[in-house]
């Protein structure tokens, strides 16, 4: 908003300047006239004794002077007065890392070497100081090399649904969890007064035989043996109605893991007419209401396959390391280890067998929870059923991987026996 000229009276109009155009002269007379003398404006100069005010002249009074052009050329011609050099206070720096360091870090024995007198208290204590360091960077690289020695073996199968890799890690935790619960405690042949744990390795022995005939799966023989032993461990039973057991057992199995599951009829023919189908369908009904329907249990084969995974086996190792939980299926002994366990000392079993690795490495060591001092035990326990699966009367899974679909790993590979000695360990 502009102001009106009213108001200003000493505003310069344009009819005022005509003059000022014509004579620079009487423009700067006119200028100095209407200046005020300047105002007085002291100096302040700083000396090691204090602070003096004076004005540039270096007089104590306050000067007086119009504004013109002769001014500036009047002080720039006068002699100045000799500036005040100010000194600043020395401050005595710290040293520096490396000549600190060169100057506290000093050998103790060297030290000792040449001088008669007792190590000061601040070398031995900075020289405990610099082993700590050392060895807190030791600790550090170890920790990096076995990050960088663990391997993802998700990584590949991240595109793959059915892999569920989101949700693979938390199956097999709860898994393990679980596992204790849904195993035969193992001693429970104590309870039965009328079978032994020959008995059920007879059984069992046969219904490898019945479930090779049958081509089944996998998991189906390992669920078989599991709903024995836990019905086993609940219900007595007597000798002559153990087959009736075994074979309704393989029945339930079949139902829950195979697409296309035997009929009564053939079970009743394979137990050579032992029992008729309504004994079958009875037992059945017994089973499963002694079992509470609970048939979803994590077997050995559950973990095999995530620890074969772990531990980027080939086929042969594969092979062998079923071959050995297997033979534990048999052994009554083997239930007072987790399914878990079985198949981490069978992997590691197999590894030393085929001579691929006598270490479990850390990526195994991760996925399995288990590490190679845990699994000794139950591995040399692995090397004698192994040693003796070929002279054996119970040799059904000797004779199964003795044939070309399973590799011969049963007759080309010999016990891994240095487990057994003690300088091993």
């Amino acid at each position: 908003m502009v102001g009106s000229d009213e108001n200003c009276q000493r505003v310069a109009r344009p009819s005022n300047l005509r003059g000022v155009m014509g004579s620079s002269r009487r423009a700067l007379s006119t200028i100095n006239g209407n200046i005020v003398e300047a105002p007085q404006y002291p100096c302040k100069l700083r000396k090691k004794n204090g602070i003096t005010d004076k004005n540039v002249d270096g007089d104590m009074n306050p000067i007086h002077r119009p504004v013109t052009r002769k001014y500036p050329a009047q002080v720039v011609g006068k002699p100045q007065q000799p500036t005040l050099e100010v000194t600043k206070p020395v401050v005595e720096t710290a040293p520096k890392r490396n000549e600190l360091e060169g100057a506290i870090i000093i050998d103790v024995e060297d030290y000792k070497s040449t001088s008669d007198h007792a190590v000061p208290m601040s070398v031995q204590h900075t020289e405990a100081m610099m082993e700590e360091i050392d060895r807190m960077d030791e600790e550090i690289e170890m920790e990096e090399i076995e990050k960088t020695s663990i391997v993802d073996i998700d990584s590949a199968d991240k595109k793959n649904i059915l892999a569920v890799v989101e949700y693979i890690d938390g199956i097999h935790a709860y898994y393990k969890k679980i596992e204790s619960s849904a195993c035969a405690p193992p001693n429970y042949m104590e309870q039965q007064f009328d079978i032994n744990d020959r008995m059920r390795a007879i059984l069992i022995d046969w219904l490898i035989e019945v479930h090779y005939k049958f081509e089944l799966m996998e998991e189906t023989l390992y669920l078989t043996v599991n709903l024995i032993d836990r019905f086993l461990a609940v219900q007595p039973v007597v000798r002559k109605k153990l087959q009736l057991v075994g074979v309704t057992a393989l029945f339930l199995a079949c139902k829950y893991e195979e697409v296309s599951v035997p009929v009564v009829q053939d079970l009743i023919l394979i137990s050579d007419k032992a029992y008729t189908g309504i004994e079958v369908l009875e037992m059945e009904k017994l089973m499963i209401n002694t079992l509470q329907f609970k048939l979803s249990v994590p077997t050995t084969y559950v973990f095999m396959k995530r620890f074969l995974k772990a531990a980027q086996s080939d086929k042969k190792v594969e092979l062998l390391s079923f071959f050995m939980t297997e033979l534990c299926l048999v052994e009554y002994e083997t239930l007072r280890f987790p399914p878990s366990m079985l198949a981490a000392a069978a992997i590691f079993n197999a590894q030393c067998t085929l001579g691929v690795a006598k270490e479990w490495t850390k990526t195994c060591e991760k996925y399995s929870n288990y590490t190679r001092d845990q699994l000794l035990e139950c591995s040399k326990l692995m090397v004698t059923f192994h040693q003796k699966a070929a002279t054996g009367r119970l040799n059904a899974v000797h004779r199964k991987y003795s044939i070309s679909k399973y590799g011969f790993v049963a007759k080309l590979f010999p016990p891994a026996s240095f487990l057994l000695e003690a300088s091993f360990f």
